[in-house]
Order: C-alpha cells, then sequence, then structure tokens
C-alpha cells in the first residue's frame, strides 16, 4: 500500500482530487442518475487542491493514555474541550513522553548497592515490595490454550495436523514470541470498543441504514483518493457507529460526522494525515473549518480519547497468514479477496451484530472457499488460530456472500470498484457461488 508523501518544504504539490457533492440531503433513496439532485453520481470534474505543509498530527501525550500511543513521530497535539492535567510548559515547548509519564517514588528502585547470592532475604524483600507495587501476580494463568507453545490444540489428529505460524523468530515485525497473547488480548478487548447493534432503531430519529451505507461508501473513494491505510478506513466507521450509538444527530450533519471521524482515525494511523483543509475541500466547501475542528472536539470527548479498537481488520492479518499456512493459493490473491469481503461487511449495518473477529472468520472462510470451492475452507489450524469452529460461522458466512452476491446490483459500488484494479488481483470480479455445501459447515 502507497503512503501519502508530505509536500517538500520548497514546493507546495498540486494533487488532484476528484470533487464531490455534499451528502448534507443524504435519503435513503436509491442513486438516480440526475444532474439536479444532490444524491447523484458524484461530479466527474477535477480540480487543483493547493495543500498547506503537511504537518503531522497525532493525540496529545498528556490527555491521551500512554497505552494508546502507537509509535508515531512527534506530532501536534489534539485540541479539546476536555481538561486534563498537562506539563508546565508552554505552549510552544515539545513535552516529551519521558516529562509526561515521570514515575512516583514508590516505583524507584530500592537503593542497593550490590547484593551477594548468599543474601537470599534481601533479594525475597526486594522481589515483595516490588509485586506489591506493581501489582504483578506471582503464578499468572494462561487463559485457555490458545497461547500454548507445547501443546497447540487438542484437536491435533493424523489427517490434519496444525500449523505452527509462530516459528518465526528471525522476523521481529512478526513478534513471534508474544503474539498469539497480543490476539488474546484483543479477543478479550473487542466487546468493549464495539457500538450497539440497534442504535438506528432506539437512539436515531433522522438517519437511517441506508443513510449510513452511503456515507461509508463515499469515505471509501475518499479513502482511495488520499491514500490512507485500511486501519483508518475500518477505525473510521468504528467512532461513526460508536458516536451515533448516543448521540442523536440530523441527516445535514452526518457528512460532517463522518469527515471529523475520518481525520481523528488518520491523525492516529496515518504518517502524513491530511489537514482539516482538505477535509473542508471534499464536502464541497459545505462545512467550514470550525465545524470540522467543533465536530472532532465532540466525538473525542465522547469516546474519552479512546481511539483503540480492535477492528475487523486486525484480525484479518493473524487469520490469513494461518488461512496461507495450508492453502496452496497465492497469499497476495487471498488477501484481497478477504480484504474485500471485509471491506463488503462495512457498508451493512446489520453487520454491527457480529463481531469484528467472527468477521474476519468468517470473510477467510468464504474467501478460500470462492478461490477453490472444491475445497473443505476450514482445518483444525484455522480453528486453533481464530478460536471459532467452522458450525459458528455459518450465519455471517451467509451474511457476506449475499453482500458478494449482490455487490454488482449495489447502488454502493465504491468497494466493488475498487477491488476491480490490477493492485487488488480483480477479486472483486470473481465469481462468488451461491450455495456452500453443508458439510463444509461441520466441525468435523
Amino acid at each position: 500500500m502507497a503512503k501519502r508523501q508530505a509536500p517538500s518544504e520548497n514546493s507546495v504539490k498540486q494533487v488532484m482530487t476528484k470533487k464531490r457533492a455534499p451528502l448534507g440531503n443524504i435519503t435513503n433513496q436509491k442513486r438516480i442518475p440526475n444532474p439536479s439532485s444532490d444524491l447523484a453520481h458524484f461530479s466527474n470534474k477535477s480540480a487543483k487542491l493547493k495543500l498547506a505543509p503537511t504537518q503531522p498530527v497525532c493525540l496529545n501525550a498528556s490527555v491521551v493514555k500512554p497505552s494508546l500511543i502507537q509509535n508515531k513521530v512527534p506530532c501536534q497535539h489534539y485540541q479539546s474541550n476536555t481538561k486534563a492535567p498537562s506539563p508546565s510548559k508552554s505552549d510552544d515547548e515539545t513535552v516529551s513522553m519521558d516529562e509526561t509519564m515521570s514515575t512516583c517514588d514508590s516505583f524507584k528502585s530500592p537503593q542497593v548497592e550490590y547484593i551477594d547470592n548468599d543474601q537470599v532475604s534481601a533479594v525475597v524483600s526486594i522481589e515483595r515490595k516490588a509485586l506489591s507495587n506493581l501489582y504483578i501476580t506471582q503464578n499468572p494463568e494462561t487463559l485457555g490454550k490458545y497461547c500454548s507453545r507445547d501443546v497447540l490444540s487438542d484437536l491435533k489428529n493424523d489427517k490434519d495436523q496444525i500449523v505452527n505460524i509462530d516459528n518465526n523468530n528471525a522476523d521481529p515485525q512478526l513478534c513471534a514470541t508474544f503474539a498469539c497473547d497480543i490476539y488474546q488480548h484483543l479477543r478479550a478487548s473487542e466487546a468493549k470498543k464495539r457500538p450497539a447493534v440497534d442504535f438506528m432503531e432506539r437512539v436515531q430519529k433522522d438517519v437511517n441504514s441506508s443513510m449510513r451505507g452511503i456515507l461509508v461508501d463515499w469515505l471509501v473513494e475518499v479513502s482511495e483518493e488520499y491514500r490512507l491505510v485500511p486501519e483508518t478506513l475500518y477505525l473510521t466507521v468504528n467512532y461513526i457507529d460508536r458516536y451515533l450509538s448516543g448521540n442523536v444527530i440530523s441527516r445535514q450533519r452526518l457528512q460532517l460526522l463522518g469527515v471529523a471521524c475520518m481525520m481523528i482515525a488518520a491523525k492516529y494511523e496515518e504518517i502524513c494525515a491530511p489537514q482539516v483543509e482538505e477535509f473542508c475541500y471534499i464536502t464541497d466547501n459545505t462545512y467550514l473549518k470550525d465545524e470540522v475542528l467543533d465536530m472532532e472536539s465532540t466525538v473525542l470527548n465522547y469516546l474519552k480519547f479512546e481511539m483503540t479498537a480492535p477492528t475487523t481488520k486486525c484480525f484479518l492479518r493473524r487469520f490469513v497468514r494461518a488461512a496461507h499456512g495450508v492453502h496452496e493459493a497465492p497469499l497476495m490473491q487471498l488477501e484481497c479477496m478477504a480484504n474485500y469481503i471485509a471491506e463488503l461487511s462495512l457498508l451493512e449495518y446489520t453487520m454491527l451484530s457480529y463481531s469484528p473477529s467472527l468477521v474476519a472468520a468468517s470473510a477467510i472462510f468464504l474467501a478460500k472457499y470462492i478461490l477453490d470451492p472444491t475445497r473443505r475452507p476450514w482445518n483444525s489450524t484455522l480453528q486453533h488460530y481464530t478460536q471459532y469452529k467452522a458450525l459458528e460461522l455459518r450465519g455471517c458466512v451467509k451474511d457476506l456472500q449475499r453482500l458478494c452476491s449482490n455487490a454488482h446490483a449495489s447502488t454502493l459500488p465504491a468497494v466493488r470498484e475498487k477491488y476491480s484494479q490490477h493492485k487488488y488481483k480483480f477479486v472483486a470480479k470473481k465469481f462468488c457461488p451461491s450455495i456452500i455445501p453443508q458439510e463444509f459447515f461441520n466441525n468435523s
């Protein structure tokens, strides 16, 4: 995936972007080619957009929990209404992480210059003090057998051996040593950052699921034009749904919520995030800069600056590696197909009833079946690493299959057009069978 490049200091680049009509009058009607309608297909006219020198923006280290901050470049702070304690520095000075994360006296190392091997009592005393201050359990218990290194699973048999995908310790990016612990934590925390599954019926009065689908379809085009990473799109939809789960919004401000959430996600994920002026431009200047910033502040305060959320994309990386360990299809083709199916689920409001990990596992199941309908898609390796049996995926797989089958007739074409390109191996043009044999869902 190509990254957006920051403009040089000496010259400001001119970027050609597709100018869109505002979504202020968004409705649940199907898109009819009508030049006078605001819901007609977006205009093909191009306009030159002058980009200001890009200044990467990310979360304020003094406001956000340190655990939520990933390895990002030093960047500008969020401006929000939330009052949080900040170091006594001037606004022009850069506050380092070391200054904002100063430890208290109780966590300082004991003042012991040297301990002999015979002084066991002193060592025991220091260990007790450390365990007491840090609240560390002396005998931590591993949840289940998901992270077991000695015995992968009880599912082993002579016919279907489980492939160990965490045996590559040479590549530090794979985090083979503690990868299973990371995904075990993601599975435990995904329920905490999920939106409500019935907010359209229970909370919203002026918007419905069709309007939400049109907004997400438009955001897919925006992410493609600005070459945003996939994680930004998934986080954007997550922020939108979480905000709509507890706040009533009018259809005239739904697009404003969308661009504000995408700007937040871009600041969190991107190396070089688009500036607020660019988000104003892509809405055809329907909203002013101050309106976008105010909505950004409102969303951040409602979400309590909890920007980290396990999305379907997080689990897809792990599950694709597990699927490729026993599959003969090219890794790129399988990954693109799974990503295509997963992004189709973003458009559908009813898919919120499934957890992100379940959607990711079901996307792998369906992707493998589409690429090779003659082979059983599920196996012991996938069951072990996804922690889902084939029968548990049946409902979600059927819904995803329906989305793939109806994608060509859908009024939301952005995802299909995106994955009809060469760089995505034309996976959107592949035929999706309408029937999946029932025996493929048998756990055996």
